[in-house]
This record gives structure tokens, C-alpha cells and sequence, in this order.
């Protein structure tokens, strides 16, 4: 059984319903299975914020996660079109595992949540990208094969799933951001189990074709 990383951090719960449809769609593909984990929140003084253990939900986020998954789905709210401060935390200590190329050639998606539904959601989803471009992921998105992408008048984007919680913060995900989440996770999962394949030797006896 090969585990996919769901890494999210969720602020009112709207990017953890995320999280837990995209586990849904990767463990709707047999021989898969989601990690869900988070990250805790980050303090502007020098103190203890969060305990070792979060109280409920996920378990943190260890360094064992990255280099054992085959695949990673990452989730944050928006915070004026960025990821929030404890994923960039996060990834911004991921050097060790940056020098050792732990995550290259592994698939990745993002994904996200915003009150409003111009409230930053692409930009914020670009800029969770960039730390895994330079790790060396392989980012993917949602083709236009999936008709929510054209029909939804909530979330969902060509980057990555979303959700428009409102002034409220409502955290239930509408039809098409079910859906949406959903297929973006088997969607990293079936890419990241052919990725994930044991290449077969060369059997040609054929030299390599010149670069």
C-alpha cells in the first residue's frame, strides 16, 4: 500500500473539509492511502503555541512523511492571495530535505479556501506551488475534463480545488467543490502509482538516443 501525503493547514475548518474529500478521491484508487497531517500555528514571541500533539484532528507534519509518500496534496487558506505563515513556516525548514531530493519527481496538487470568491484564491494557490517546484515536484491541476471547472459558482480552478466559505466562514463544501476536491485526489493518485512504477530494464541492447 502506497501513502499520499495530504498536508494542510486549517484556520475554521473550510481547508480541512478540503483536505478530507481530496484523501476520499486518493483513497478511491485501490493499492492508495491518504496521510492526512497539518502543521501547528506559528507565534510572534519566543513561547511554546501549540502542544507536541494537536488535541483533535490531524497529526503534525515529521520529516518520515515526506520521504515516504509517493505523492502530495497541500492545502492552506488565503491570506491576502498567500499561504498562511505556519505552511510557509513549514516549508521554508524543509532544507535537508531539499538538499536530499526527497520530494523530486513526485506529483503534487494544492488546494484552498477564501471568504469571497475573488479573495485570492489562485494567487494563493500559485504561490503553494513554489516551494514545490523547487523541490522538484511535478504540479498538477484540474483539466477541463471535469465539468465542474466550467460550471461551478463556487470554488474550484484550473490550479487546484477551493472552496468560497463566505463572510461566515462556513465551512460545508458545495456539490461542484465536492466533486471538484474529490477528483483532484484520485487524480494524484493514479498519477502518482504509474510514477511510482518500477521502471523495467532495457532490454534493446539499443545505445541511448543523443540529447
Amino acid at each position: 500500500m502506497h501513502d499520499i501525503l495530504v498536508l494542510y493547514y486549517s484556520h475554521r475548518g473550510s481547508v480541512r473539509a478540503l483536505a478530507e474529500r481530496v484523501a476520499r478521491g486518493i483513497e478511491s484508487v485501490p493499492g492508495v492511502q491518504a496521510r492526512l497531517r497539518t502543521v501547528p500555528r506559528v507565534s510572534t514571541v519566543c513561547e511554546t503555541a501549540e502542544p507536541a500533539v494537536p488535541d483533535s484532528g490531524a497529526p503534525y507534519v515529521e520529516a518520515a512523511d515526506l520521504d515516504e509518500c509517493i505523492g502530495l496534496a497541500l492545502g492552506s487558506p488565503v491570506r491576502f492571495g498567500n499561504m498562511a505563515a505556519p505552511l510557509k513556516y513549514f516549508w521554508d525548514g524543509t532544507i535537508a530535505a531539499w538538499q536530499n531530493g526527497t520530494l523530486v519527481g513526485k506529483p503534487a496538487c494544492v488546494f484552498t479556501s477564501s471568504s469571497s470568491q475573488h479573495g485570492g484564491n489562485e494567487s494563493t494557490l500559485l504561490s503553494m506551488a513554489l516551494p514545490l517546484i523547487h523541490h522538484g515536484m511535478l504540479l498538477m491541476g484540474l483539466p477541463f475534463t471535469e465539468p465542474d471547472i466550467s460550471l461551478t459558482q463556487q470554488g474550484g480552478t484550473p490550479y487546484g480545488a477551493s472552496h468560497v466559505s463566505g463572510a461566515s466562514g462556513n465551512p460545508v463544501l458545495s456539490d461542484s467543490e465536492n466533486r471538484l476536491a474529490f477528483a483532484q485526489g484520485r487524480r494524484l493518485a493514479n498519477i502518482a502509482l504509474k510514477l511510482s512504477r518500477p521502471r523495467l530494464p532495457d532490454i534493446t541492447g539499443l545505445p541511448p538516443a543523443p540529447a
